[in-house]
């Protein structure tokens, strides 16, 4: 069952995020841009965990340094 709980976690690189359904690897994405579980089909609420979160892909690389800003008409990085 899901519950009413929010807490605020850190990633590995010491970004702040809140553990809830909308954190969770494990939602999906209607056409739409609504979240799903991809559990129970239901719709994701961000006042709710279950035991079966998982942190997700975005979430486990913020903070870290990967990729280049560039121009976008001479293509030269910028950062």
């Amino acid at each position: 069952m899901a519950k009413k709980t929010i807490t605020i976690e850190r990633n590995q690189f010491g970004i702040r995020y809140k553990q809830c359904c909308a954190s969770c690897g494990l939602k999906k994405y209607k056409y739409d841009g609504t979240r799903l579980c991809s559990l129970n089909n239901k719709e994701v609420k961000a006042l709710k965990v279950c035991k079966k979160w998982q942190l997700c892909e975005g979430l486990k690389n913020a903070g870290r340094k990967s990729g280049v800003v560039r121009d976008i008409v001479t293509k030269e990085v910028v950062f």
